[in-house]
């Protein structure tokens, strides 16, 4: 009758959306090979490879009044991160929220940028005779200073660029990450299916590079709070019925073999009584470039001191 097709057709309507939006709903979303590729690479290349560009680059190529090429590196790095960020988060199946996203953005741009300056400056000091393994004040070069209120400028920019900007630059990107990550899981089906063999290739030099950036940029209790985040988010979607995609898949395997190379790094080098005196806190995680120069350093005795 005319009264019941009106109805039928709405309801056809309806169940035609409601496939289609399970079509597009992410029942098998591909794995992000791109974007996972060109992020792996150029933290590989940008910021693991920026201290490792000033060991073998000629010094007289970058006068120490001029950037040099670590500095290059970390200009590109800080452009070229956020935009993969970006469009990582573009691609997310759900929306997410855009506001936090941006905020943590802008917020990684300016740390970034921070720790920028104060590296630089922090890598000329060593040309002149800074000591990294003494404190501000209790460098010699400092020390005669005058006037003397110079020194505690130098402690201010020692801070921005151990301490503020390497907060400002690594909690938003963890928890970009974790936001992402929050988007990257699906219903389950009767069999979870396979991680991609692109991502298998890729889980390697990306838990690689995570090692690193934990090790190096000492960031311990951020990593392994991000990676409990990233478990709790796991045991609560499985409660409601969803399972990670595989571009979850990849990045939570990736945190959870970073793990373990931190405790195999840490278990290697337990006992070692050089960086133990160096790394006397509570919780010991050596950096790699501080192992570098005790135990390599007579590969470039000249240059070691640099990183």
């Amino acid at each position: 009758s005319p009264a019941v097709r009106p109805r039928g057709h709405a309801a056809s309507l309806s169940s035609a959306g409601t496939g289609r939006a399970g079509r597009t709903d992410p029942a098998s979303p591909r794995f992000h090979f791109d974007l996972w590729f060109y992020f792996t690479l150029q933290n590989w290349v940008l910021d693991f490879g920026r201290p490792i560009a000033m060991i073998v680059l000629p010094l007289e190529w970058f006068p120490l009044n001029k950037p040099s090429a670590g500095d290059y590196f970390h200009m590109a790095y800080n452009v070229i991160t956020p935009f993969i960020l970006l469009k990582l988060i573009e691609r997310s199946p759900k929306t997410l929220p855009r506001s936090m996203v941006y905020i943590c953005i802008i917020t990684f741009v300016m740390g970034a940028s921070i720790h920028l300056v104060g590296d630089s400056v922090n890598h000329r000091l060593i040309f002149s005779g800074y000591q990294l393994h003494l404190s501000v004040r209790e460098n010699p070069i400092i020390q005669n200073l005058k006037p003397e209120t110079l020194i505690d400028s130098f402690e201010l920019l020692y801070y921005y660029d151990e301490y503020l900007g390497h907060l400002m630059w690594y909690i938003p990107f963890f928890l970009i990450l974790c936001i992402y990550f929050s988007g990257c899981f699906i219903p389950c089906k009767e069999e979870q299916p396979r991680i991609p063999l692109a991502a298998i290739l890729l889980i390697g030099p990306s838990s690689l590079y995570y090692w690193y950036l934990v090790t190096e940029g000492q960031i311990f209790i951020l990593f392994i709070f991000t990676f409990f985040a990233l478990m709790a988010l796991v045991m609560h979607q499985k409660r409601k019925g969803l399972l990670m995609d595989s571009n979850g898949r990849f990045l939570f395997y990736s945190f959870g073999i970073t793990l373990v190379l931190i405790a195999l790094w840490v278990g290697w080098l337990w006992n070692d009584r050089i960086l133990r005196k160096k790394y006397p806190g509570v919780i010991y995680v050596p950096e790699p470039w501080a192992f570098y120069t005790l135990h390599m350093s007579t590969l470039h005795p000249a240059k070691a001191g640099s990183v």
